[in-house]
């Protein structure tokens, strides 16, 4: 077997690897987007609220204070720890 022959035969396999990888993945969005397709169908009222906490709308009303309160002391109670 010459280098030439080896070269374009790691070629093929290399290209051959890299289709198969892009297949995977392509299937793999495809089968993600399904699942959360029929998963945000069949709960409506959690999918607004996930969709509301990732655009960042205000999920939580009047209740800053109280969530800022709770989370100073969840800082106090760590730094006590250490």
């Amino acid at each position: 077997m010459t280098i030439m022959e080896m070269l374009s035969q790691s070629g093929v396999i290399s290209l051959l690897g890299m289709g198969f990888v892009f297949l995977f993945l392509a299937i793999l969005v495809v089968v993600v987007s399904l699942f959360g397709r029929v998963f945000h169908s069949e709960n409506p009222q959690k999918a607004a609220m996930v969709s509301a906490v990732q655009t960042g709308s205000g999920l939580i009303n009047g209740n800053d204070a109280q969530i800022t309160a709770a989370i100073a002391t969840a800082v106090n109670e760590y730094q006590r720890k250490e």
